[in-house]
């Protein structure tokens, strides 16, 4: 039997993984054709040695659209329970990634149980567990300290890690001159760009890449490279600062391939409904066809309360033009850390845009489910029509609340006898339409 190191080394030697063979068959792919995409880097099968239940997936944008869910407490919200509930509940409304962003607390106990227990793809920012896992002030952290806990986190089972691998010391001149209205917003961007001002030293996560993926490569851990630079608002996306990190990311996934370790690469962010199609042809003949990991993206700035809409909007048109992997984003974006209800919404938003971007490109049976409930709704067949909702429950719920008159129950309380559906099917049967 052929040895291999990771999904990238085995599909480029031409052994078919058991993970590979299960995302063939999700995808409706050949083997041959999976095999040649993830060697080529143009699909990511995230799966650490170590996350023996991993139910696995494949990540690239010629694939279903995937959905990532952000988790993890905070010093606010401190409940592991809860955030455990959480995941099972991101988890069955099929979520196909959980990222665990704790900042707070014991957090190995959490994350090793999301890699024992948890089917679904789990990732992590080492950079953010280095603080709480040290119990140190960022500037006494060294380079080795960093290191270590992306060590640690492979040891833990993790399947994808983000890096703040593209920002570097030019990075802080950069920001400087070129005066951003928000600045970067992205948390372990910013942490990393702290621990640089004030040390004065290179990012670690730059200065020691090979090192890094020399352990990702020995776990096979996906490294998620992370987009510090990512607009923050409408007035900052598509800048110098963005498109300079997105260039070096394009030099990092090449030398990340060099090692056989698979990469995704991370991106905007807030942008203008009319720059995301051009984000997302940039960085793919930038970063080589890598699959791209978008955070919405949000197309306006004002809307508080409701960015699981915006991002919806943007993440729709981002997968339709190339992104594979679409980051939730909850009501509580900007306000607090979601509850379960916000991380419902959130999902639900997210699969939305994803499967109108499947439809949209063609993905060979994407569009089944769609044609299954048209078919129901024009045979007034409630039950196959809750079947086919993307959220059965709450389409359920909101119709047992207003049920129509008995003598036309068939339609809804909205149309009546006026439902144009039972009209049409009397009409064509020769039956007599009654109205009053």
């Amino acid at each position: 039997m052929m040895n291999y190191t990771t999904q990238m080394d085995a599909a480029r030697k031409g052994i078919v993984t058991p993970q590979l063979e299960t995302v063939a068959k999700k995808e409706n792919m050949s083997v041959e054709k999976l095999q040649e995409l993830v060697a080529e880097g143009k699909v990511a099968i995230c799966a650490n040695k170590r996350h023996t239940c991993l139910d696995a997936e494949g990540i690239g944008s010629m694939l279903r659209t995937k959905i990532n869910v952000n988790l993890g407490v905070s010093r606010d919200c401190k409940d592991y329970d809860i955030e455990m509930e959480k995941v099972m509940s991101a988890v069955n409304m099929g979520a196909e990634a959980i990222m665990d962003l704790s900042s707070h607390g014991n957090t190995q106990p959490f994350r090793r149980k999301l890699t024992s227990e948890c089917p679904v793809m789990i990732g992590t920012v080492p950079v953010y567990d280095s603080v709480i896992h040290y119990q140190r002030d960022l500037s006494t952290l060294t380079a080795r300290d960093f290191i270590d806990v992306i060590r640690l986190h492979a040891e833990d089972g993790v399947d994808f890690v983000t890096l703040h691998c593209g920002i570097t010391r030019k990075t802080i001149d950069q920001i400087k001159k070129h005066k951003r209205k928000t600045n970067i917003v992205s948390r372990g961007g910013s942490l990393v760009f702290a621990w640089m001002s004030m040390t004065g030293e290179e990012n670690p996560f730059y200065e020691y890449y090979d090192e890094i993926l020399d352990i990702c490569e020995e776990y096979d851990v996906t490294i998620s490279l992370g987009d510090a630079c990512r607009p923050g608002c409408l007035a900052d996306a598509t800048d110098v600062c963005q498109i300079e990190e997105l260039v070096r990311l394009g030099e990092l996934t090449k030398r990340a391939w060099e090692h056989n370790v698979q990469v995704m690469v991370e991106g905007p962010g807030h942008v203008p409904l009319d720059q995301v199609a051009a984000n997302m042809k940039v960085q793919q003949t930038i970063c080589m066809g890598a699959p791209f990991y978008v955070l919405g993206p949000l197309v306006t700035d004002i809307a508080m309360g409701y960015d699981h809409i915006t991002a919806a909007i943007g993440g729709a048109v981002a997968a339709m033009n190339g992104a594979a992997f679409l980051c939730y984003v909850t009501p509580a974006e900007h306000l607090a850390l979601p509850n379960v209800e916000d991380v419902k919404q959130g999902i639900i938003a997210s699969k939305i845009a994803a499967h109108a971007a499947d439809i949209a490109k063609g993905i060979p049976g994407a569009r089944d489910i769609d044609d299954r409930m048209s078919d129901a709704r024009r045979e007034l067949d409630w039950d196959k029509q809750f079947e086919c909702a993307l959220d059965p429950e709450t389409a359920r719920a909101i119709r047992d609340s207003r049920k129509p008159e008995e003598d036309h129950e068939e339609a809804c309380s909205m149309c009546g006898k006026f439902c144009a559906v039972r009209s049409m099917n009397k009409a064509l049967s020769g039956e007599y339409i009654d109205i009053l």
